[in-house]
Formats: structure tokens, C-alpha cells, sequence
């Protein structure tokens, strides 16, 4: 397959016996799981393997999907632990300020002075807005919200981000 994939889940469980599996969300888009959707598993060691979405649901915070002609947990047991992806066709235009997980994750974040601060290695979707998990060397981990105050420049393309702290978020 010649086109780039880009992660929307890793299944991390199998859950009962009538083939769902239990998947952690890497996207924000719902229609991701829609039934009917089309989702590519992917291992390190194995081709990309279509799979389409035949029921989703949400429990305890994770999503539940089953998958078409996959109706017990033998035939979903082998995909625990794979990534779900769609292509890069499947990405829709988004509106200003609104950026895919992929074009977040990697980037460096940078004080307005122009101090380095560390990169952006994950992405939480608590609620209200995404907070931005920024990996900085020989400190924790810094969580930065993702709203107007603090965020003042990103870059996908130069791999940048710019923020203004607010009081305190850097301690």
C-alpha cells in the first residue's frame, strides 16, 4: 500500500465473546467508527488488513467496535495490540486552528523568547479543549491547554509550536 496511514485507535483488548474488541481513541473524528467505516489494522510484522466497522459503542471510556465477517472474539483475538488507520484520503479539510493529532505530535514547543521548552509526545481530550503533553529533558512532563491564551503559534509545517504560559504552568 502506497499511501500514507494515519492512527485512529490501537486495539488493546478483546471484550467478551461476539468479536469486539476494545479500542483507545487516537482521533477526534466520531465518524472514525462508524458502521460501515473503513479501517486498516497494522502491525510491525504484518500487510495492512481492511477491516469495516460493524457496530460501535462507548464503555468505560473506551470505545467498542465490532468488525464485518468477524462475529467471535477467535477471529479479533489476533488483532489485540495492532493500530487502527485510514488513509491520508479519508482526512478531511479542517477549519482554521484545528489540526490532525499526526501534525501536533513531534512538533517543539517554544516561549514566545524563543526558549526551548521540549516536544509534543501525546495528545489527551479530557473535555473542554485537548491538553498537549510536551516531553522536556530532565523535568516532567508539561501539560499545555490547547486554547487562546497560551497557544499562540503552530506550524505543521516547520514542526513549531509557540505558547505564553499562563501563571504557574511551568512549575
Amino acid at each position: 500500500m502506497e499511501k500514507q496511514m494515519f492512527n485512529v485507535g490501537k486495539i488493546i483488548n478483546t471484550h467478551g465473546i461476539k468479536g469486539e474488541v476494545k479500542v483507545q481513541r487516537i482521533t477526534d473524528f466520531e465518524e472514525r467508527f462508524q458502521p460501515g467505516q473503513l479501517l486498516y489494522w497494522v502491525n510491525d510484522n504484518k500487510e495492512p488488513k481492511e477491516l469495516i466497522v460493524r457496530s460501535h459503542r462507548v464503555h468505560k471510556g473506551f470505545d467498542l467496535l465490532t468488525f464485518e465477517d468477524h462475529p467471535s472474539i477467535n477471529e479479533v483475538e489476533r488483532y489485540k495490540n495492532g493500530m487502527l488507520m485510514v488513509t491520508e484520503d479519508a482526512q478531511e479539510e479542517l477549519e482554521e486552528y484545528e489540526f490532525y493529532f499526526h501534525e501536533i505530535i513531534g512538533c517543539t514547543v517554544y516561549l514566545q523568547t524563543g526558549e526551548e521548552i521540549g516536544q509534543v509526545k501525546e495528545i489527551l481530550t479530557p473535555g473542554a479543549n485537548d491538553v498537549w503533553v510536551v516531553k522536556r529533558t530532565n523535568q516532567s512532563d508539561l501539560l499545555v491547554p490547547y486554547i487562546e491564551p497560551v497557544v499562540k503559534k503552530v506550524d505543521p509545517e516547520q514542526q513549531t509550536i509557540i505558547i505564553d504560559p499562563i501563571e504557574g504552568l511551568l512549575d
